[in-house]
C-alpha cells in the first residue's frame, strides 16, 4: 500500500481501524536521528525576516530553512492549545476532546496516544521545555504523557517572565532568570545529559505571547525603530506592541543558535532533526504579508504558520515544498522520518507522513483536505483553494490576501468545498463536547503533587477572579463569610493529604480561620501569616497588558486532610474574616501523605 495514500478528507487510509499502539519497533539498521521541536507562541508567519519582515533579526530560524526544507502552505489551528492537541496526537483537536484554551477544555483526552509516548516507547529520552497547555493534573500532566522530564508551565501563559513560578516534574519550582532563556538551558542540559542516546526534545516556547516583557538589552534595539511594514488593518496596529514581538521573536532566534550550537558542538548536528513553527496567527495587528486575520482566525493570517525542517545530509537545503500540510502531520511524519513504526495507531490519524516529500524532493504528491475551525467559524482548505468561514472561495496560490471571492466563477470547487465542509460538521465536529464536563482529578498515586489552579476554580459570592481571562489568573476580594471558590474534582485514589494554599495577606489581614471541605471531610484552619507582595510586572510590560498581574505566591500548609475516592465538590470558604479580606488564592495543592 502506498504510504502516502490519503482518503477523501485527507485521512490516512493506514491509520483506519487500527487498534493498540503498543509494542513500539524501530527499522532495522535504520537511522535513529534525534529530534528537536521547536513551537513559538502567538508568532505569526510575518515575524520572521525570512518571511519578508524587514524589521525582524532572525538569523537562526533563517539558518534551518536555508539548511533544510520549508513549507509554505502549513497550517496550524487559530489558537494554543488546539494546535498542541493536534501536535502531539497526529488527530483534529475536536476529536481529543480540546474544546477550549482554559476552564478543563485546554485537556487531551486520556484514551489519545501522543508523540512522546510512541517515542518512548521507542526507547527515545523525551523532554519538554515550556509551555504544556494540555492539562495540569495527572494524568493529563506531561510526566503522564510520555515526557520523562518536564520543566515549564501547565497554564496557557505566564504573567511573569523573569523568576516566574514553575513546575519541574510535578513539583513547584522558581524559574532562572528570563523565562526564553531558562527553558533553553534546561533543554540544552538535557540534550547534554542524552547524548548518547536518541532524544526527543520538545520547546514550546511561550514568547512572543504577552504580557509584553523584553530585557531591557533586547528592548533598546528595537524601541526606536521606524516600522515601515504596516498590518493588514493598519489602523488597529499598535506599533510598540510590535516592536516588543519583534525583540522577544529575537531572543527566540538567539535561544535557537544556542541549541543549534549545542548539536554542533556535541557532534550531534547531522544526526539531529530540527523543526521550527509557531502555534497560530500574531497575536495582534502587524505585517503579515497582507494576509487577512490574526490569532483566532480561520483566514490565512490567523492560521498559516512558518514551518522550517533541517536534517543535514538527508533533507536538501533551501528547498521550498508547496505541499499542503498541517501540524497533523508532525507525528506520522516524526515517527517515519525517525524509523519508528507502531504496529498499529489506536486511532486513526488525520495527519500523514511527508517522508517521501522531504526525503525523495517530492512535492504536491498527497490530495490533501484540512479543516480550520474555532468557536462558530470553520473553514476548508485544498491544495490552492480555502472556503473561508463567512462562504468566500479563494484560490490561496494568487490570492493569499483573500480579496477576490470566486465561487461564481468556479462553481465546481465551490460546490466541493462545500460538500467537504457538511461532512466535517457531520462526522468531525459532532465529536467537540460544547462545554468542558470533566471533573479535574485529584489524587493520582503517581502524582507529587495535586495542583487546583484558581483558572480551574468557580467563584461564589462577592469573590472575583484577577482577570476575565482564567489562565493564570488568581481569586480576589473574599471579604464574606458566605463567599467561596468551588472546583468539581474526582479523588482518583482515597488517601491522607497535606493541603496548602498559594497566597497573599495584607498583615492587617491575618488571622481568617479557612474551611476546606472534600466531599464529607473537612479541616479548618487560622491563616497567621502575612504576605503582603505587590503586583509583579507592571513596571516590566512594554505596553499595557490584558491579562491579570501576577503576585510573589508562597505557600501556607492548612493542615491534613482525607480524600476519599470518588466524585465531589471541593469548597473553601471562610468562617471567620476578622478584617477586610481574607486572601488573594492563586492555588490549592495536595501532597499524598499516605
Amino acid at each position: 500500500m502506498n504510504p502516502n495514500k490519503v482518503g477523501l478528507f485527507g485521512l490516512s487510509l493506514l491509520g483506519l481501524g487500527m487498534q493498540n499502539g503498543t509494542g513500539m519497533v524501530a527499522e532495522k539498521n535504520a537511522v535513529r536521528p534525534n529530534i528537536v521541536l521547536i513551537l513559538s507562541d502567538d508568532q505569526g508567519w510575518g515575524d520572521l525576516a525570512i518571511n519578508g519582515n524587514l524589521a525582524a533579526n532572525t538569523p537562526n530560524i533563517n539558518r534551518i530553512a536555508h539548511e533544510g526544507a520549508s513549507f509554505s502552505n502549513f497550517y496550524v489551528c487559530p489558537v494554543c492549545s488546539p494546535t498542541r492537541s493536534e501536535l502531539l496526537t497526529g488527530r483534529y483537536a475536536v476529536r481529543a476532546g480540546v474544546c477550549d484554551v482554559s476552564n478543563g477544555g485546554e485537556r487531551i483526552d486520556l484514551d489519545e496516544t501522543t508523540i512522546a509516548d510512541y517515542f518512548k516507547k521507542a526507547g527515545y529520552a523525551t523532554g519538554a521545555f515550556g509551555k504544556w497547555h494540555s492539562g495540569t493534573q495527572y494524568p493529563y500532566h506531561p510526566n503522564a504523557r510520555g515526557f520523562d522530564e518536564f520543566y515549564g508551565f501547565c497554564s496557557g501563559h505566564l504573567g511573569n517572565y523573569w523568576n516566574p513560578m514553575l513546575d519541574h516534574n510535578g513539583e513547584i519550582v522558581e524559574g532562572k532568570g528570563f523565562i526564553t532563556n531558562d527553558l533553553t538551558n534546561r533543554a540544552i542540559e538535557y540534550v547534554k545529559k542524552n547524548k548518547e542516546k536518541p532524544f526527543f526534545v520538545y520547546i514550546p516556547y511561550n514568547t512572543p505571547h504577552s504580557p509584553m516583557q523584553v530585557p531591557d538589552n533586547w528592548w533598546n534595539k528595537y524601541k526606536n525603530i521606524n516600522i515601515i511594514q504596516n498590518a493588514t488593518e493598519a489602523s488597529r496596529e499598535d506599533k510598540t506592541h510590535t516592536k516588543a514581538v519583534l525583540a522577544l521573536s529575537e531572543i527566540v532566534d538567539w535561544n535557537v543558535g544556542r541549541m543549534m550550537e549545542t548539536l554542533k558542538t556535541l557532534g550531534l548536528d547531522d544526526r539531529t532533526i530540527i523543526i521550527y513553527l509557531s502555534d497560530n496567527g500574531p497575536n495582534g495587528h502587524r505585517w503579515n504579508g497582507g494576509m487577512k486575520g490574526v490569532k483566532g482566525s480561520t483566514d490565512e493570517g490567523g492560521v498559516r504558520s512558518p514551518f522550517f525542517i533541517r536534517w543535514k545530509g538527508k533533507i536538501q537545503a533551501g528547498r521550498n515544498v508547496e505541499q499542503l500540510s498541517s501540524v497533523v502531520d508532525l507525528l506520522p511524519t516524526l515517527l517515519d522520518l525517525a524509523g519508528v513504526k507502531p504496529p498499529l495507531y489506536n486511532k486513526p490519524l488525520d495527519g500523514v507522513s511527508l517522508k517521501s516529500i522531504l526525503l525523495n524532493n517530492e512535492d504536491r504528491n498527497i490530495d490533501r483536505t484540512l479543516f480550520s475551525h474555532w468557536g462558530n467559524k470553520t473553514a476548508v482548505r485544498v491544495q490552492d483553494y480555502l472556503l473561508g468561514s463567512e462562504g468566500q472561495l479563494y484560490n490561496t496560490k494568487i490570492d493569499r490576501e483573500q480579496k477576490n471571492d470566486i465561487s461564481v466563477s468556479n462553481p465546481a470547487m465551490f460546490e466541493k468545498l462545500k460538500k467537504l465542509l457538511a461532512y466535517y460538521n457531520e462526522n468531525i465536529l459532532t465529536e467537540l463536547p460544547h462545554k468542558d464536563t470533566r471533573p479535574f482529578l485529584l489524587g493520582h498515586p503517581k502524582e507529587r503533587l495535586s495542583m487546583l489552579p484558581a483558572r480551574d476554580g468557580k467563584a461564589h459570592g462577592g469573590i472575583e477572579r484577577s482577570n476575565k481571562f482564567p489562565n493564570s489568573s488568581f481569586f480576589t476580594n473574599w471579604t464574606k463569610t458566605t463567599d467561596s471558590i468551588t472546583w468539581n474534582v474526582e479523588v482518583v485514589e482515597s488517601g491522607l493529604f497535606e493541603a496548602m494554599v498559594y497566597y497573599t495577606c495584607a498583615p492587617e489581614d491575618v488571622g481568617s480561620v479557612i474551611n476546606l471541605k472534600i466531599g464529607r471531610n473537612r479541616l479548618i484552619t487560622k491563616l497567621t501569616k502575612a504576605n503582603d507582595t505587590p503586583m509583579l510586572g507592571a513596571d516590566l510590560d512594554r505596553v499595557p497588558r490584558a491579562e491579570s498581574y501576577e503576585k510573589g505566591w508562597i505557600p501556607f500548609t492548612l493542615g491534613n486532610i482525607k480524600m476519599d475516592k470518588g466524585k465531589t465538590t471541593l469548597v473553601i470558604k471562610a468562617d471567620q474574616i476578622p478584617h477586610f479580606e481574607a486572601m488573594n488564592l492563586r492555588r490549592l495543592v495536595f501532597r499524598r501523605i499516605q
